[in-house]
């Protein structure tokens, strides 16, 4: 059983800030080139890990190929250089254990597969669809709940039932409960590290022995996100929190809209090729497009 006294013998995938990368397209597909160029812009701001083909890469309008390209590209660029975590999520299991055996094969480090969408499964169903998934691959499994986008959210029970798996060795934690979050960890301990998946509460999640974030936020300010992380590792605390506090306006302009809406249209102001948004994602309304400028202007992203 999984218990917080027992010591963890399960891998570690990342510590800190892992972006949630968004995904640049041309008219035709993705803009390998522009993604590039983004990637290395993320190493070079002291991201460290890139998560590919998730919720803000606009997995759900990629095609397959698209999804499996992404993936593939990201792991020879990246080139071991940080860890590569890709999206893997589907609402039909043996779909995602297609993706997840793919992601694999490439080199992908890990995968980040969110709870089956649409469905609205059972904490069983749950249980059952990640253990299938873990056990088609040799690679750890982050698994991503963000109940506001599919309707289910996992409880700490479910956790220590899944921590038990020796694949499964992480969570994305995105459902705002911090109680819950509490919870998990009483329950799991250092069996299952969590990720915090809002960039609003990055230190709370943190405090509780979170192992870092998976950031919209960290596309636009890489070396602000890891350094968030980073100085309550080395136990400033107050330097952390202060931080955090200092860009609470820009995390949320980049969710005054639903992601990837803001985040790639800030990119798009900041001079990347990011191309449009895939339907039924549309452009940002004017009010809240000034507020986004307004933010990128004050952190000096934009002139």
């Amino acid at each position: 059983m999984c218990s917080k006294e027992s010591e963890s013998v399960k891998q570690k995938i990342f510590k800190g800030s892992g972006v949630a990368i968004i995904t640049p397209f041309t008219e035709d597909g993705i803009n390998f080139e522009e993604l590039g160029r983004i990637i290395e812009d993320q190493i070079a701001g002291g991201t460290d890990a890139i998560v590919i083909t998730g919720t803000t890469g606009e997995s759900a309008t990629m095609s397959d190929e698209e999804h499996r390209q992404a993936i593939k590209y990201a792991v020879e660029k990246v080139n071991k250089r940080i860890p590569v975590v890709a999206g893997a999520g589907s609402n039909e299991t043996a779909y995602a254990v297609e993706l997840a055996k793919h992601a694999e094969e490439v080199g992908a480090d890990a995968l980040l597969v969110v709870t089956p969408y649409y469905n609205k499964c059972t904490q069983n169903g749950l249980v059952a669809h990640y253990n299938k998934i873990a056990d088609s691959v040799d690679i750890p499994l982050i698994v991503y709940n963000v109940p506001s986008r599919t309707g289910v959210n996992i409880k700490p029970e479910t956790y220590l039932k899944l921590s038990k798996h020796p694949r499964i060795v992480a969570a994305k934690e995105a459902n705002g409960d911090l109680t819950s979050v509490l919870r998990t960890r009483a329950l799991c301990g250092d069996d299952l590290d969590i990720y915090s998946g809002n960039d609003d509460q990055i230190v709370p999640i943190l405090s509780l022995g979170g192992l870092g974030v998976i950031s919209v936020l960290a596309n636009v300010a890489p070396k602000v996100a890891h350094d968030i992380c980073q100085l309550y590792f080395d136990g400033k605390v107050k330097e952390s929190a202060k931080l955090q506090i200092e860009y609470t306006d820009l995390i949320d302009a980049l969710f005054c809209e639903v992601n990837p809406i803001p985040v790639k249209t800030a990119m798009r102001l900041m001079g990347y090729n990011v191309g449009g948004l895939r339907m039924p994602l549309s452009e940002m309304e004017e009010a809240n497009l000034n507020l986004l400028k307004s933010s990128l202007k004050q952190h000096k992203l934009i002139c």
